[in-house]
């Protein structure tokens, strides 16, 4: 597994690098729900040694994203409708304060961030990198709840993420999902926390009624290479 390349920021943990492959391989469809993950297989695979693979099934676990199979191994979760159901209300309420919160506390630099974002996942899009431009959108969501600063909320966000991050993964048309977070960004800009709120709430129930029924469990798009 080769780490990211120098860019002047500080390596992050190995074991974040291994989550995040899994989690992007399930997200994608290459380890679909049922499918076990066994710690030795994936060391061998990613070439690493067991501990950082250990550590990245654990944070897994709080995620959500993976369970335990027979008290021993890890399989991949999958989310049934309920589960679906019971997420968009989950984000109905915590992302729309995480929204309000930023609206009030936001600064020029946290701004820039959401802004250049935006403009990263444009790029991406035009370049057709979807996967990519996915990933940036889920970070501009996350961007959000940082500005918020609220330790609580943060606490609250953090064991959901993963999952939440899988949904946003099953917006179809990305242009308009871009042209929704630009929307949300200009709200939380203009300071006003009921705009921001009133924005945040009409994304997440648009996207709930668009979510498509049948992709409630992901399923493979492709095998890995």
């Amino acid at each position: 597994m080769q780490r990211p390349e120098g860019t002047g920021e500080k390596v992050r943990p190995l074991r974040e690098t291994v989550r995040d492959t899994i989690r992007l391989r399930i997200f994608e469809g290459h380890y679909a729900p049922g499918t076990r993950l066994v710690e030795r297989d994936l060391a061998a695979e990613f070439h690493v040694s067991r501990l950082p693979v250990r550590e990245a099934l654990r944070m897994l676990r709080q995620e959500g994203i993976i369970s335990d199979r027979n008290g021993r191994s890890a399989e991949v979760s999958a989310l049934g409708a309920k589960d679906v159901a019971d997420l968009f209300d989950v984000r109905n309420s915590l992302e729309v304060l995480a929204c309000r919160l930023a609206a009030t506390r936001a600064s020029t630099e946290d701004l820039h961030k959401l802004e250049d974002l935006l403009g990263t996942a444009e790029e991406f899009l035009a370049k057709g990198s979807v996967v990519e431009a996915h990933r940036i959108n889920s970070e501009f969501h996350d961007a959000i709840t940082q500005i918020a600063d609220n330790d609580f909320l943060r606490s609250a966000l953090e064991p959901l993420q993963g999952r939440m991050h899988w949904l946003f993964r099953h917006a179809s048309d990305l242009p308009e999902l871009l042209q929704e977070h630009r929307a949300l960004y200009l709200a939380i800009a203009s300071g006003d926390p009921e705009r921001a709120a009133t924005q945040s709430a009409s994304h997440i129930d648009k996207y709930r009624e668009q979510f498509p029924a049948d992709t409630c469990r992901p399923e493979p798009s492709h095998p890995k290479a």
